[in-house]
C-alpha cells in the first residue's frame, strides 16, 4: 500500500538535507510542497526530478482529496518551506485523514528551527513547551504568554522580526526578565544566537532580519507565588517607601521571576 512520508527539509543551509530524504523525494511519485518554487531550487540542487504539486495554508484543504486520491496509487511526500512539515507548517489534517483510511504516514526527520535553537540556546532541555508562531496581535500575544507564566519548563516560539522588539516587550511584561536565547537566521550566512536576559535583548536588537526562534527561560523552580507574604511584604515596603509602582514591580519581577503583570496586579491590591 502507497506510503505518506512526511520529509523534513533544511531550514537554511541546503547541506543540511539527509541522504535519506534525497532518496526518498526521488523515489516517490508525488511530492506536495508548501512552497514549490523553494522546493524546485531544493530538487535541482540533488537532481530530484519527481513531480511536483502546491499544498499551503490557503489551498490545503481543496489540496486534501486530490492528495489522498494520489496515495491510492503512489508513494507521497510531504514537504514544507523549511523544517518538518505540520510542526507550525501545514500537514497536520493531511496526517489525520491518512490515518483515519489506513494510509501508512511515515516520517523522515531533519533539521527543525525550534529544536535547533533549544540545542544551542544554554537554557535547560529536559522539557520544553513550545508555542509555535506567536500571535500577531500583542492582546492575543500576552494572552498565550499570561497562559504559560507558571510554566517551569524552557519555552520556545517563533516570531517574524518585523514584530522582535515588540514581542520582547511584551515577554518582559508578562514573564519577567527571564533569560532568553534569539536565534536568527539559523544554519545560514547570517546566523546569530543572541543569550542574555529579555532587557539585554531589546537593547542588542535594533534592525533585526530573517526568521526569529525564541528560547525562553521556564519560570524558575523557588520563584514565589505572587500571594505568598514575603512577596506582599516585599512589595508593601518599597511602597510605603515612596517607590513607583513601575520601579517596585520591576525589581521584585527580577529577584524573583514573578510576571511583571501579576505583580502590578498584586500592587494594586496592596493599601
Amino acid at each position: 500500500m502507497p506510503i505518506l512520508y512526511i520529509v523534513a527539509t533544511p531550514i537554511g543551509n541546503l547541506e543540511d538535507m539527509t541522504f535519506r530524504s534525497v532518496r526518498i523525494l526521488k523515489e516517490v511519485g508525488l511530492i506536495a510542497s508548501e512552497d514549490t518554487r523553494t522546493t524546485s531550487h531544493l530538487l535541482s540542487r540533488y537532481e530530484i526530478k519527481t513531480s511536483l504539486t502546491s499544498y499551503f495554508e490557503h489551498n490545503k484543504k481543496a489540496k486534501l482529496e486530490f492528495l489522498l486520491s494520489r496515495l491510492k496509487d503512489v508513494d507521497v511526500a510531504l514537504v514544507s518551506e523549511a523544517g518538518m512539515p505540520g510542526i507550525s507548517d501545514p500537514g497536520y489534517e493531511l496526517v489525520v485523514a491518512a490515518h483515519e483510511r489506513g494510509i501508512r504516514v511515515v516520517p523522515v526527520p531533519g533539521a527543525s528551527a525550534f529544536i535547533s535553537a533549544l540545542a544551542v540556546s544554554g537554557l535547560p532541555t529536559d522539557a520544553c513547551h513550545y508555542l509555535g508562531f506567536l500571535p500577531r496581535k500583542a492582546g492575543e500575544r500576552k494572552k498565550i504568554l499570561e497562559s504559560v507564566s507558571g510554566e517551569t519548563s524552557t519555552l520556545a516560539a517563533y516570531e517574524a522580526p518585523h514584530r522582535l522588539i515588540e514581542s520582547l516587550h511584551d515577554i518582559l511584561s508578562v514573564l519577567g526578565n527571564r533569560r532568553i536565547a534569539v536565534c536568527r537566521e539559523l544554519t545560514k550566512l547570517h546566523e546569530e544566537i543572541f543569550r542574555g536576559t529579555v532587557e539585554e535583548a531589546i537593547v542588542y536588537f535594533t534592525e533585526p532580519r530573517g526568521e526569529i526562534t525564541f528560547i525562553i527561560e521556564g519560570r524558575p523552580a523557588g520563584a514565589s507565588e505572587p500571594e505568598t507574604g514575603e512577596v506582599l511584604a516585599r512589595l508593601g515596603k518599597m511602597k510605603l517607601s515612596g517607590a513607583s509602582a513601575k520601579e517596585s514591580v520591576a525589581q521584585v519581577a527580577s529577584e524573583t521571576g514573578i510576571s511583571r503583570r501579576e505583580l502590578y496586579r498584586e500592587w494594586l491590591r496592596l493599601k
